[in-house]
């Protein structure tokens, strides 16, 4: 059988499949005196993963549920508009309120954010910055722990191409949730953050 990479094995798991037996280490790449080595499957995430995608005027978030025994569950979804006519300071303090509420209905065991790309704009780069904090410390402030995650690596993690388009992203998130309505860009692109986070987290 071909080698499965995680997001195929979360695939050929929720369809029911069988996954993939251990492969024992050839003789020959073990050191002498060792013992047989099997390469271990790494286990399904469980718990609730918080994914973020932050943006002074339009942060994304989605709470997505996994469990080994069922597909992945978005819990809540919201897409915070900060008007351009508020300032930043208030901006910032209602990402940290949005975040705070989530952690505060929920028993979310880790929070995923999407990483900032590289922007020759620094103001641009201040204000996501900015942002991010906002988020974080909001998680900090709870007891959280925060992964992050370039968005390269969401993409390639969730739909296998490291390019694809956001409205890709949001097909392919949709169908993996099975949710049955549109997501808005950004909560997708939440969404990719947290399955980012399950499929490839190790602990």
């Amino acid at each position: 059988m071909a080698r499965m990479n995680v997001r195929q094995m979360w695939a050929a798991k929720l369809a029911g499949g069988a996954m993939p037996a251990p492969k024992p280490v050839p003789a020959q790449a073990r050191p002498a005196g060792a013992q047989t080595v099997f390469s271990l499957q790494r286990a399904p995430f469980d718990g609730q993963v918080l994914g973020i995608d932050p943006s002074l005027r339009g942060t994304g978030l989605a709470l997505i549920e996994f469990s080994p025994s069922r597909q992945p569950v978005l819990l809540r979804c919201q897409t915070l508009r900060i008007p351009a006519s508020r300032p930043m300071a208030y901006a910032l303090g209602e990402i940290h309120r949005a975040v705070a509420r989530f952690l505060a209905d929920f028993e979310v065991r880790h929070v995923a954010l999407e990483q900032t790309i590289f922007v020759q704009n620094f103001q641009t780069a201040q204000i996501l910055g900015a942002a991010r904090g906002a988020a974080i410390s909001a998680a900090a402030l709870q007891g959280k722990d925060v992964f992050e995650y370039a968005p390269l690596r969401v993409k390639q993690a969730v739909v296998g191409a490291g390019r694809a388009s956001k409205e890709q992203m949001a097909r392919t998130v949709m169908a993996m949730l099975g949710h049955g309505r549109p997501l808005a860009l950004d909560e997708a692109d939440a969404a990719g953050v947290a399955l980012c986070h399950a499929f490839t987290w190790r602990e």
